[in-house]
């Protein structure tokens, strides 16, 4: 098999038209018509980056849209190991080829979203600033042209040469304009701006972010919410290892949690909240349980007051009322009954 591709290379040597370089590489460039991948040189010859990190670029490059390229993904992928695919990948992030931010599902889950870009060079690109145009005369002249045939007379003192005959009829001179026309204006769009900025396609890693919701509180922390609410998460971790807490994080986060139990949700629909679909490892259950207990917090209830039946005391008929006495109808024979006692 090996002499068989030698015996090729050969062949292909023999059909490069031109001379040959007498050291250094050759190439044989054949192009492809499918499954290929087009790599720029400003990544293939980047001085900062190891061959391995352009390597695992170019691999990055060629997997289709939506496929896993974190460090595990690629280790069971690739012969490397995850040390140095994680290296490479620190490497191509530093340069701005690669960033990873953890973004949250509408399911609630947190996911790693990779972003790779073959140029990030091209997402900061000045604007090109050109020379502004120059404004037009007031009144533009007008030259005729001067046929080749016809000499110009000299304009020294001396006898003025003689002229050869013209070859045939002088042309007619050009008519002069009476309102000079003035030239088109420029659009403005196309007119460039001097000094132009720095126009960043994507904000910066260390741009500002918004400050975070505050966990939520009940309206009275009552002595049966925070017991319930402090079992609740110590025992979190015997559903989830990952969940483990410490007692300072559980006296933290007691006030969300009983504030999801005055909302008269069930313990069980809390802990199936904050465990469910995590990443895998949880790094920070603290700061994972106080996310979730705020961005998913339930509704308010709104309860409706109803007036409880009553039973008459005079006619044992049943009415509505907040507390017993008699209905309307006794209550006015009652107060009819007195007015006329009264008279």
């Amino acid at each position: 098999m090996d002499t068989q591709q030698n015996t090729a290379l050969t062949r292909a040597l023999t059909e490069i038209p031109g001379p040959l370089p007498a050291r250094g590489v050759i190439h044989i460039a054949i192009r492809h018509t499918d499954r290929f991948t087009v790599v720029g040189n400003d990544l293939a010859q980047h001085p900062g980056l190891s061959t391995t990190a352009v390597g695992f670029a170019v691999r990055i490059q060629s997997l289709p849209q939506g496929t896993e390229v974190g460090v595990k993904a690629l280790a069971a992928r690739f012969p490397e190991g995850e040390k140095l695919i994680a290296a490479a990948l620190r490497e191509l992030e530093t340069h701005g080829y690669l960033q990873r931010a953890r973004t949250r599902l509408p399911n609630g889950r947190i996911v790693t979203r990779t972003v790779f870009c073959n140029q990030p060079a091209a997402l900061l690109r000045t604007r090109v600033a050109a020379a502004p145009p120059q404004q037009a005369s007031a009144a533009p002249q007008f030259r005729a042209p001067v046929p080749a045939s016809v000499p110009v007379p000299a304009r020294g003192p001396g006898p003025a040469l003689a002229q050869a005959p013209a070859r045939g009829p002088a042309p007619a001179p050009a008519p002069k304009p009476e309102h000079p026309v003035p030239d088109a204006p420029v659009p403005e769009a196309s007119v460039p701006q001097d000094h132009a900025p720095f126009v960043p396609l994507v904000p910066p890693p260390t741009a500002p972010k918004s400050p975070r919701p505050p966990l939520p509180r009940p309206r009275e922390l009552t002595p049966e919410l925070e017991r319930i609410s402090t079992a609740l998460l110590s025992d979190l971790h015997h559903h989830s290892p990952e969940f483990t807490l410490s007692e300072e994080h559980v006296h933290r986060l007691v006030p969300g949690v009983a504030a999801w139990l005055e909302r008269d949700t069930h313990p069980d629909t809390i802990r199936h909240a904050l465990t469910t679909n995590a990443p895998e490892p949880v790094k920070y259950p603290y700061q994972f349980v106080k996310h979730r207990l705020t961005a998913l917090l339930p509704p308010p209830v709104h309860r409706t007051t109803v007036t409880p039946f009553q039973t008459c005391d005079g006619c044992e008929r049943a009415f509505r009322a907040a507390t017993p006495g008699h209905c309307r109808d006794c209550r006015t024979g009652h107060a009819h009954e007195d007015q006329q006692a009264a008279a």
